[in-house]
């Protein structure tokens, strides 16, 4: 009987060592990276799902989650540090015009039945609340906010610091970010830009901000360069009316 007790309490004191998933999470260099990312594109796949202004109040609702995210990550994720020069704000502004001006003469993913458009009306807020309400400008205001604040610490988390460095080698955290790979850098470049409708667009962009990464060894950079796209990006699209970009 003292045996069985001893063998069961040696069960539960192993058991009870055992790391939890959480803990698994907070000590994989992976995961602190992409478990954010991740969860916030599943808020992102749920906007417009559950009818027209769930596009818009999932948005609100996925920029406060992604804030926590962040507060979460700043800790764990060392190079997720704003950094500015010139070459970032050069770079942010350089991209936001090739995305502007590019933009007729080329053709979508959408156009190839692939990509996720949504519809102009989904994402004009006048249309859906009412032109120029004080609800329909909220919307453009989180929108903006959210896509200057929220989306470049994670994106560049996830494609510039993590994708590339893992295509290098699977132990990405000992890779210098400033190390240059041809590979990775087109590939991972490649990945952003299909992971937009303005495929071309985006691949340039995914271009810019890893050469913004190698030549700083550092993310901030271009994590400011990738607020200044959208800033002004989100700015042209309130202004012109531009619904199309979003």
């Amino acid at each position: 009987g003292v045996r069985l007790v001893g063998s069961e309490m040696c069960i539960r004191d192993r058991y009870m060592s055992q790391p939890s998933l959480y803990q698994k999470l907070v000590n994989s260099p992976m995961g602190v990276r992409m478990a954010p990312f991740i969860l916030f594109l599943i808020l992102t796949s749920g906007q417009g799902q559950f009818g027209d202004s769930s596009a818009f109040w999932l948005y609100l609702i996925k920029s406060v989650v992604g804030i926590g995210l962040l507060a979460w990550m700043w800790p764990r994720v060392k190079e997720m540090r704003w950094n500015f020069s010139w070459e970032a704000i050069a770079v942010g502004v350089l991209v936001y015009l090739l995305w502007v001006g590019l933009d007729p003469y080329f053709p979508h993913l959408s156009d190839f039945g692939g990509g996720d458009k949504e519809d102009a009306f989904v994402w004009n807020p006048h249309a859906l609340f009412g032109q120029g309400t004080a609800l329909a400008w909220l919307f453009i205001v989180v929108r903006i906010l959210g896509m200057t604040v929220v989306v470049p610490p994670l994106e560049e988390v996830f494609y510039r610091s993590t994708i590339y460095r893992y295509i290098v080698q699977p132990h990405f955290d000992k890779i210098p970010l400033g190390q240059m790979h041809w590979g990775a850098f087109l590939g991972t470049s490649a990945l952003f830009g299909l992971a937009h409708n303005e495929w071309l667009s985006g691949l340039l962009c995914g271009l810019l901000y890893q050469w913004l990464v190698i030549r700083k060894n550092r993310l901030g950079d271009a994590i400011t360069a990738h607020a200044i796209t959208n800033f002004l990006l989100g700015s042209h699209v309130a202004i012109r009316g531009a619904w199309q970009f979003w």
